[in-house]
C-alpha cells in the first residue's frame, strides 16, 4: 500500500493535487493508496472515481481523515 500524507503540504497552504495524482500513476496494479488529509476531499472522490477507484474514508479523531483509494 502506497502512503501519501498531504496535510503539511496544505498546511504550508499549497494544493497537493499534483502530488495526489503522480502518486496514483505511480501505483502498481491493484496496489491501494492510503491518503492523510485535512478535510474530507469531496472532489478528489469524482476524479478518482472516473478512473475506476472506489474509496473509503475515515474521519481521524483530530478531524482529519484517512481515505484508502482501491482501483475497482
Amino acid at each position: 500500500m502506497a502512503t501519501l500524507d498531504v496535510r503539511p503540504i496544505l498546511a504550508r497552504g499549497e494544493e497537493p493535487f499534483d502530488t495526489i495524482m503522480e502518486t496514483v500513476a505511480a501505483l502498481e496494479p491493484g496496489e491501494p493508496l492510503e491518503l492523510f488529509v485535512s478535510f474530507e476531499p469531496v472532489p478528489l472522490f469524482s476524479v478518482l472515481g472516473g478512473q475506476g477507484f472506489r474509496h473509503e474514508a475515515q474521519q481521524l479523531d483530530n478531524g482529519d481523515y484517512r481515505v484508502v483509494f482501491q482501483k475497482s
